[in-house]
């Protein structure tokens, strides 16, 4: 069995705050990159406990050189650095049996929700698919979904995983936090919430053979509708063909073909990102 675990640092336990997040020279990065390691490699371990014999992990978190792969099990695969054309996703095949969402966090505009965002809080205000609001959570399965793995856990603080839960019914999901606004938390020591992890994922993949859980995918035909923080960044994203102008902020692109939504979806905020 073929486990892919995608790793974000926001929903992390102790993690409250960009101080911590941005690899940009702040004091508190190390010690974050540390917590996000062990809650990683947590997941590895449940994994292994489950009968995994081969992990794929893809770091998924800002510039993506977070986890500390040498404190990982010795037979994990690390996806590390940026760019890479599928993002948070890279990695993903149908020999994948099954997905991981680790340290993952709700979606822009959030209440009570850690550091809420969608992809990039400078450039993007909101991002729905078929006029439903979306978290990278739900975009990522969706693309999961192109190659028939199904996203059978998740972990991050309470608004996170009742999101994931919206959307999947059956997956697991282990919060690790309580968010309290968007840079307060009271989070189970790290001991405890890699334990939590660890004990949720190794149950995911155990009732993998009970049949509940399957790829997820939205209706086709697929209609993304961004809508960016200014009107000059959608000035630059509409640059991408096939997409339209909506409104003075937002764009709409639509596909019958989920990847090609996706990559134009990157396109797209890479563009306005420039503005």
């Amino acid at each position: 069995m073929k486990v892919y675990i995608s790793a974000d640092m926001e929903g992390i336990a102790g993690i409250t705050s960009e101080d911590q997040t941005n690899p940009a020279g702040q004091p508190e990065y190390a010690y974050a990159c540390k917590l996000m390691t062990g809650e990683v490699k947590a997941a590895c371990e449940g994994a292994l406990a489950a009968g995994a014999s081969e992990i794929l992990v893809n770091d998924s978190h800002w510039n993506m050189r977070n986890i500390i792969h040498e404190d990982l099990p010795p037979n994990v695969r690390l996806i590390r650095g940026s760019v890479k054309p599928l993002s948070m996703n890279q990695g993903l095949d149908p020999t994948i049996a099954a997905a991981a969402f680790v340290g993952y966090h709700a979606p822009a505009g959030t209440r009570d929700a850690i550091l809420d965002h969608t992809y990039t809080d400078a450039t993007l205000f909101d991002v729905a698919i078929n006029a439903e609001r979306c978290s990278e959570a739900r975009i990522n399965a969706a693309v999961a979904g192109c190659f028939g793995v199904p996203v059978v856990f998740l972990s991050g603080d309470q608004n996170a995983c009742a999101d994931a839960r919206a959307f999947l019914p059956w997956v697991q999901t282990a919060e690790v936090k309580t968010a309290i606004g968007r840079t307060a938390a009271a989070s189970l020591s790290p001991v405890a919430a890699r334990e939590k992890i660890r004990q949720g994922v190794q149950h995911a993949l155990a009732g993998l053979q009970g049949g509940a859980s399957k790829p997820y995918s939205f209706s086709a035909p697929f209609t993304l509708e961004l809508t960016f923080t200014r009107t000059s960044k959608a000035d630059m994203a509409e640059l991408v063909p096939g997409a339209r102008r909506v409104g003075a902020r937002a764009l709409q692109f639509c596909d019958a073909d989920f990847l090609t939504v996706f990559k134009a979806f990157r396109a797209m905020t890479a563009l306005g990102s420039l503005a």
